[in-house]
């Protein structure tokens, strides 16, 4: 587990910082374009042997220090009932959350245990290609997310239904029926051999603090507790785009292990505030990885430059603050993490 305590020690006697990135494997990558080829993305994230190779390339061809499943965050609302396709492209739903009685066409499809059986299978075959160095990281939708997706079919706009369903009763009719099986998901992730288990929650940006406290954080922190306890010696990693330092103070969640940070905070606070709780990963925009790579590297150094010297190193977890974008260039993802191997260093 070479994310957390594990840490690589150079010749020199110095530490490297470890690196991962959301969607590394994914649109961008040549061996990915290659299989799906022959392929569709469901096809793909459901056929244990072909997540396992997807998730394997950048590992082997770019030497990432976890592994993160090939998946999607949003099968939990495919096992409730909500038709998810991915034919025309983005992510469809058969229907959408739109008022009380929309609740009752939720129907599970099949038990956890055998609807997401075949990532549990994925991660037992990665499991036994992995390098023993790397971590292994599973993950799912956050609450929020899964649930502004079910409610608006996308996470585009300003939410609004979304927004009037914390007081029409949607949001906790739906977080009754979600939260039991999104919690069976992540066991059956860490039954598969995951190290770590993130929820990633990429709508949440778009609540204001008082709702993401009122709202958003007791679901966690209850999906949190019951993982914690259940499996006591995996990771917990919680991401959410577009919130600020303040949002992740008011967590206090003693079962979150790392945070993972949006771009625009600031990562020398993040860390020197919050790195005595939680391990902290971030947090270089993606869209720079687009840059020449003289540009590029010159934005990897000074994210490291804007680092001080009280900063907690041994609890950074170098990213970007979301995923890889589509038509990033595969050279600059190479150099990126050649050059953070060789130079980031404590």
């Amino acid at each position: 587990m070479g994310l957390f305590e594990d840490r690589n020690i150079t010749a020199s006697g110095k530490t490297n910082i470890p690196v991962w990135f959301m969607r590394q494997a994914g649109r961008y990558h040549e061996h990915y374009q290659n299989i799906k080829k022959d392929s569709d993305f469901m096809t793909m994230c459901k056929t244990p042997e072909l997540a396992c190779e997807i998730t394997m390339g950048p590992i082997d061809e770019f030497k990432f220090d976890a592994a993160i499943l090939f998946s999607d965050l949003l099968f939990p609302l495919e096992q409730l009932g909500m038709g998810l396709s991915y034919e025309l492209g983005p992510p469809s739903l058969s229907f959408k959350i739109e008022s009380m009685e929309d609740l009752k066409k939720l129907k599970l499809t099949e038990k956890a245990e055998t609807f997401y059986n075949f990532q549990k299978e994925a991660l037992t075959l990665l499991k036994k290609r992995l390098p023993q160095e790397k971590t292994l990281l599973g993950f799912t939708g956050a609450p929020w997310t899964l649930y502004a997706y079910a409610a608006e079919g996308s996470h585009a706009g300003n939410l609004i239904s979304s927004k009037k369903g914390l007081y029409d009763g949607r949001f906790h009719g739906f977080m009754e029926l979600l939260l039991p099986q999104l919690e069976e998901n992540l066991k059956i992730q860490a039954e598969g051999g995951a190290d770590a288990l993130c929820l990633f929650d990429t709508a949440v940006g778009e609540l204001d603090r008082k709702h993401f406290n009122e709202f958003v954080i007791p679901y966690l922190r209850k999906i949190t507790h019951n993982l914690k306890k259940s499996y006591p010696d995996k990771k917990i990693i919680y991401y959410s785009k577009h919130t600020h330092l303040d949002y992740l103070r008011d967590l206090e969640d003693e079962n979150i292990d790392v945070l993972g940070i949006d771009w625009r905070v600031n990562l020398n606070e993040a860390l020197n505030t919050l790195g005595k709780d939680y391990y902290i990963q971030g947090n270089l925009d993606p869209s720079l990885l687009h840059l020449p790579w003289e540009i590029l590297e010159q934005k990897w150094m000074n994210l490291w430059s804007s680092l001080d010297e009280n900063t907690p190193f041994n609890k950074w977890i170098l990213g970007l603050g979301h995923g890889v974008l589509p038509k990033t260039p595969e050279l600059n993802v190479k150099k990126s993490v050649e050059l953070i191997h060789q130079k980031f260093m404590y």
